[in-house]
């Protein structure tokens, strides 16, 4: 069984405090519903979480299986069995879905992939989130849809098969045919894979398909309240605001950055230290 653990952690951007003391331990085969208004720190956890450059740890641990992963470099981490799933994919010019994916495999493993290997573990993955047939030959992301991007990440999770997964808002721009074939992907993955999983999401809809066992509301930088998957469905016909008079904290609004376009680069096969690309 693997294990995530962050404790009381505090990270800050350009001297702004953004998250004010986190703690959260995810084990395998749990689903976490990471919940809260935009802008109070969701999207900053989980990019600290895979090292994100730009945000910097103040305070506090982030450990799994035991190993500190904040003196990891973002490939490391990678390596490891951590992923993210972006919010907003980036497209690739030139570089192929097909030479991304197997860079990316390479990576992670002790000897190269077959090709045969890959094809097929690459096919079999296509047609598990039912996409388009000519995928492996397009550029990554380049031309399409919000909604083919999002299962573009899933794909690469497919084929990764971390220990533990984050997905930023995976299921913005899908429509529900398309939500309900990720959602089983991934439901898939969590049972059969030991995987771990912290899903950010606004939605109740997305947490009726992929009921999570552990549900967290985060207000200004912290955790305020967990529960189960009950949360969820008081959340969306309640809101925020009853949480955040019950833990005495200020909603703060918009004061997170919007997220800036990453580069995807080869998904933990780019030997550059230091620098986020993708899901590396």
């Amino acid at each position: 069984m693997s294990v995530l653990e962050i404790k009381d952690l505090h990270v800050e951007i350009d001297g702004y405090k953004i998250l004010k003391g986190v703690d959260l331990t995810i084990k395998s085969n749990e689903i976490h519903a990471l919940m809260g208004p935009n802008g109070n720190g969701k999207s900053t956890l989980v990019s600290t979480i895979m090292g994100h450059p730009k945000y910097e740890v103040t305070q506090g641990s982030v450990t799994f299986d035991g190993q500190d992963v904040l003196d990891m470099e973002v490939d490391e981490r990678s390596k490891v069995g951590l992923f993210l799933g972006m919010q907003y994919p980036q497209a690739v010019p030139g570089v192929t879905n097909s030479d991304f994916l197997r860079a990316a495999m390479n990576a992670r493993s002790e000897k190269p992939v077959s090709l045969f290997t890959f094809i097929k573990s690459m096919e079999g993955a296509i047609n598990k989130l039912e996409m388009k047939s000519d995928l492996a030959h397009r550029y990554v992301n380049e031309g399409f849809s919000g909604g083919e991007k999002k299962r573009n990440e899933v794909l690469q999770m497919l084929l990764l098969k971390p220990k533990l997964a984050m997905l930023d808002e995976i299921d913005s721009g899908l429509d529900i045919d398309a939500l309900r074939v990720v959602a089983n992907v991934v439901k898939e993955m969590v049972e059969s894979q030991d995987m771990g999983l912290i899903i950010v999401s606004h939605y109740e809809r997305f947490f009726h398909l992929i009921t999570p066992t552990h549900t967290h509301v985060m207000i200004d930088g912290r955790i305020i309240k967990s529960s189960d998957a009950s949360l969820v469905t008081k959340v969306d016909q309640e809101g925020y605001e009853w949480l955040a008079q019950e833990a005495g904290v200020e909603i703060i609004q918009e004061k997170e950055e919007k997220k800036q376009p990453v580069s995807l680069g080869a998904c933990g096969a780019n030997p550059t230290r230091g620098k986020v690309d993708g899901n590396a």
